[in-house]
């Protein structure tokens, strides 16, 4: 589990530091990036928020307040707390037309800074657990690497970066975003700012 924490930590630093971002689209105070590396398509929504970077980190990190303002979120439920830093949840999807709703296992890794210039970050990945097993209702996807860094900009502001490294479970629901044909992506950062706010 340690190790799966690390790697959680580390893949999404790793993606975040990753050169050859292209901007997609910029609003007032949300901005979408993507990136692309063979077959991977990853993208990045940047958003200014008017909290402290503490705050955004405890809103952020607790999952079950994702329905407040993600609605790709039907339930989240926490399965395990492995940690004061670690908890795994369940996590179902709403379907989207034509399609089975999709259910996730998640680990979700969270780091306070250890230096004042380094983010808070909330890292989240798939995980197996045995006690629960795929069902015929829900099509299990899974997240390969996702989650937010919160960089401070002031005692009362911060930058959060939502990043989603994205795999076919995912991709759906991006599709027709990143096409220009849905304004999800942004619609979920609007949400997200009004949320934290």
């Amino acid at each position: 589990q340690a190790y799966l924490s690390y790697s959680n930590i580390a893949a999404l630093t790793h993606l975040a530091r990753k050169p050859g971002w292209d901007i997609t689209k910029t609003l007032d105070n949300v901005r979408i990036w993507t990136h692309e590396e063979g077959s991977v398509l990853s993208f990045k929504v940047e958003m200014q928020v008017k909290v402290p970077s503490h705050v955004a980190f405890s809103l952020l990190s607790d999952f079950s307040l994702r329905q407040r303002w993600d609605r790709h979120f039907l339930t989240c439920k926490v399965l395990q707390a492995v940690s004061e830093e670690e908890k795994i949840y369940h996590v179902t999807s709403a379907p989207m037309t034509g399609q089975q709703p999709r259910d996730f296992v998640i680990l979700v890794s969270l780091r306070q800074p250890s230096r004042p210039q380094e983010p808070y970050t909330v890292a989240v990945r798939s995980v197996t657990l045995r006690a629960v097993p795929p069902t015929p209702e829900f099509c299990r996807s899974e997240i390969l690497c996702a989650g937010f860094q919160i960089h401070s900009n002031s005692s009362s502001s911060c930058t959060v970066c939502y990043f989603n490294q994205v795999t076919s479970g995912v991709m759906p629901y991006l599709a027709a975003n990143l096409t220009g044909s849905s304004k999800s992506i942004e619609d979920t950062a609007l949400e997200c700012i009004k949320f934290l706010e």
